[in-house]
């Protein structure tokens, strides 16, 4: 026969429960994914910030990476549209527009004339926040749309382990990644880790090939790699005309050459970064706004 529960123990155990309450505070509202396309994970409070205007480049202006931004493009709108599309990750050179690119191909899929039944979302979340990860996956799973969530400059160093919740999310946890999210980030190294991480890993660990293995593993878990390198005086040239031809500027075109050759030459650097950097002071010392729209800001 079991005997009755202690009345003073129930009492104190709904006394506990209570105080719990309290200190947990009320639980974040839901979100409203019907307010906006875009949106950034706020790790601290579980809840994602609207917004209301992503600054992003137009997709035409985006030049020297034809190619790139073509896979992209593809593999987003097959996504968006409910068909089997890979975790991408953007590596190479910076200044060359990574970051820019998802974005970019974020508004043409949603613009677009084949753009998907529902708007595609964008989910930022920043790379001091990737352990929380899972939480994000697990408040998109159970939601109708289809979301591209996007981690800028991505890249571990030292002991930091938080790429095993990337990695389990991905592809290698249990649930493994919501039918509805995919991943995106951009980082300047290929492996996403530094080269002094895997040396050290291999010169302590009992068996270095599987230590360093286990680091560099998490990039295979990226069926798309799109690399981005330095471009040519040509694909720089090519950069500068096409903000310049966008804007009005190109008016006296061999002095906008000479000016943009002369620019990169102080800079030591030619990058669609700096080709929006010449364009921004050309178009200052003319006294000519610039559209805040179409300001690229490549990573």
């Amino acid at each position: 026969m079991i005997a009755p529960p202690d009345p003073d123990l129930v009492t104190l155990l709904a006394r506990v429960a209570d105080a719990l309450d309290r200190i947990a505070g009320p639980r974040p509202p839901a979100p409203d994914f019907e307010c906006a396309d875009a949106f950034v994970w706020q790790a601290t409070t579980g809840t994602l910030s609207p917004v209301a205007r992503v600054n992003r480049v137009e997709i035409a202006l985006l030049r020297g990476i034809d190619r790139l931004r073509d896979q992209l493009a593809e593999n987003t709108l097959r996504f968006a549209r409910g068909l089997p599309a890979n975790n991408a990750l953007l590596w190479g050179a910076r200044g060359m527009g990574k970051s820019s690119l998802v974005k970019a191909v974020h508004g043409a899929v949603n613009g677009g004339a084949e753009r998907p039944p529902t708007p595609l979302k964008l989910v930022e979340i920043h790379r001091e926040d990737i352990e929380t990860l899972p939480d994000l996956m697990g408040l998109l799973r159970a939601e109708p749309h289809r979301f591209v969530v996007f981690c800028d400059d991505l890249s571990f160093d030292g002991d930091d382990a938080s790429y095993k919740s990337l990695k389990a999310v991905l592809e290698g946890g249990i649930e493994g990644r919501p039918e509805n999210v995919l991943f995106y980030a951009t980082s300047n190294r290929r492996h996403l880790l530094q080269r002094d991480m895997a040396e050290n890993e291999r010169g302590t660990a009992i068996n270095p090939g599987e230590a360093v293995e286990e680091k560099v593993s998490l990039s295979d878990r990226f069926g798309l790699w799109l690399g981005f390198h330095k471009c040519s005086q040509d694909e720089y040239l090519e950069m500068v005309f096409g903000y310049a031809d966008r804007y009005g500027l190109a008016d006296d075109r061999d002095a906008v050459r000479a000016g943009a050759l002369e620019w990169a030459t102080t800079r030591g650097s030619r990058s669609g970064r700096t080709a929006w950097q010449f364009i921004q002071d050309l178009a200052g010392r003319r006294g000519r706004r610039l559209d805040p729209e179409a300001q690229l800001l490549a990573r």
